[in-house]
């Protein structure tokens, strides 16, 4: 190749048209996210271009033609080549100038089918034809030189498949002319053109999430869940049910959901599944933070249940959780060492009188005792005799359960009740289908909207000592009669202790 020194000029030229460019790239808008996936590019464009002041060319029009290949991450590969006739600045001489080059270009999306791109390749300029052996002053450059190029540009589209390319492009030749030093050039160029994209489709949002496919990196998004900018659905709880479909958006850490994203409570504690340590809570029982039931006074009766929450510890308690002084000495069953001490004498911390060494109370045997006698009231006419229910294994007939009594006035069942209450609670534990009503009767020495209040917590109380021992609570029916059902008339004290009493009968299966 042979070149001569120019002044400088050319190169200055070329950066301004480079630094046009980027302007014009600089305030482009980008839109809406790219909608297509381009396979083919056709493409063609008038340029300018400028030359160094070494080849003595002055700039000059041409045209440019290139067809590239879209890759995949948003890549393409093109070929192009361009020709331009500039003349020499010196003897305004014709030098036709050729460039062919191969490049890799990274495609910046923006809109809908819009696009920047950063432009780098390689390959030869040719000016005029192959220069001669020997160099002659004066003549005009010659010969072919390698190029390595470098720009950027932007695609404007005019519809999904045509659009209109603007394109700033720096080369650098680099040559060795048969006499002389190496030569290096720096040419500049600028091109504006139509592309037509050949076999472009448009790119699909399968999930309909706003993601498109191309871009989504979680292509199976449940509908209506809210995504991020990949397409992967936001959980803000963790809970495994995506924002959007979580009904309950601020569920606790740990806590199990349903298909809604609602934590679930299965005992109904108010300590939801997964953080609950003790799943079957019975209900009504107050709970610890791990869902597990409280008993304060440590008598075995769960807080909430536990109508005295207070009991000193080793007191024996009845089914509602309340202690019991069978003989009346202030010294509260199970802590009372001389459970027997007569009406009125005066006993120690122990329970015991002057008279008594302790001893441990031996559990009475109710059913030993013998039923009511019969005694005539205070006008002559005998009590009727009742029929008092002895549990027979394998049956239960109506009467009354015997020794079954409370502490006067209350619904806490006496320490002596307990052993008639198991064996019931055998008999309806062995015959899951057996349904009886417990009715609890008073006297009338109250008002009768009293007697139907305590007969029916009395009833309860009853009801609730043998859920304990494992009867189902559908078997058992409380009923109240207060003093609407006496056994007899007479208003003594023998007389009001038998009509104070609980029966027993049963009632047929509910459906």
């Amino acid at each position: 190749m042979r070149t001569y020194p120019q002044p400088a000029g050319g190169r200055a030229r070329g950066l301004r048209l480079l630094a046009g460019l980027a302007l014009l790239l600089a305030y482009a808008h980008p839109g809406a996210a790219q909608q297509r996936k381009y396979l083919v590019e056709l493409g063609a464009a008038g340029a300018y271009q400028s030359f160094d002041n070494a080849t003595d060319l002055g700039g000059a029009p041409g045209g440019v033609a290139r067809v590239g290949v879209w890759l995949p991450l948003n890549f393409s590969l093109e070929l192009e080549g361009g020709i331009a006739s500039p003349k020499t600045q010196t003897g305004d001489e014709g030098v036709s100038v050729k460039t062919f080059a191969g490049s890799a270009l990274y495609n910046i999306l923006v809109g809908r089918s819009s696009s920047f791109y950063l432009k780098a390749g390689a390959g030869t300029t040719k000016y005029g034809s192959s220069c001669p052996t020997s160099a002659t002053p004066g003549a005009p450059i010659c010969g072919s030189s390698g190029a390595l190029l470098a720009g950027l540009g932007f695609r404007a589209a005019v519809s999904p498949t045509l659009m209109i390319r603007s394109e700033g492009l720096y080369s650098r030749n680099k040559s060795t002319p048969p006499s002389g030093e190496p030569v290096s050039l720096s040419n500049f160029g600028l091109n504006v053109g139509v592309s037509l994209m050949l076999g472009s489709r448009p790119i699909l949002d399968e999930d309909a999430d706003g993601v498109l496919d191309n871009r989504d990196r979680c292509p199976g998004t449940p509908a209506g869940a809210s995504v991020d900018g990949r397409g992967c659905p936001q959980d803000s709880d963790n809970d495994g049910v995506p924002d959007g479909v979580d009904r309950c958006p601020s569920t606790i850490a740990g806590a199990a959901v349903d298909t809604r994203g609602c934590s679930q409570d299965s005992d109904g504690d108010n300590i939801p599944d997964g953080l609950d340590k003790c799943p079957d809570t019975p209900a009504g029982v107050l709970v610890d933070p791990r869902g597990c039931p409280r008993d304060s006074d440590g008598d075995k009766i769960p807080d909430g249940l536990d109508r005295c929450s207070d009991t000193p510890s080793g007191a024996t308690v009845d089914a509602l959780g309340c202690p019991g002084d069978e003989d009346g000495d202030g010294v509260l069953d199970g802590l009372d060492r001389c459970p027997r001490t007569p009406t009125g004498a005066t006993v120690d911390t122990r329970g015991c009188s002057s008279t008594q060494q302790p001893a441990k109370p031996a559990p009475e045997s109710s059913a030993a005792q013998p039923p009511p006698r019969v005694q005539p009231d205070t006008v002559g006419r005998p009590l009727r005799r009742p029929n008092v229910q002895v549990p027979t294994p394998g049956r239960i007939a109506a009467g009354i359960l015997p020794a079954v009594s409370f502490v006067p006035g209350t619904a806490r069942l006496q320490p002596s009740s307990y052993v008639a209450l198991d064996s019931l609670a055998d008999l309806l534990h062995a015959d899951p289908k057996a349904r009886v009503e417990i009715g609890a009767h008073t006297d009338n020495t109250g008002s009768a909207s009293d007697d139907l209040r305590i007969s029916s917590l009395q009833a309860e109380a009853v009801r609730d000592y043998l859920v304990v021992k494992g009867v189902g609570y559908q078997q058992v029916v409380p009923r109240g009669y207060g003093s609407s059902v006496p056994l007899t008339p007479d208003t003594t004290p023998r007389g009001r202790a038998a009509n104070r009493r609980v029966e027993v009968r049963p009632v047929a299966p509910g459906p």
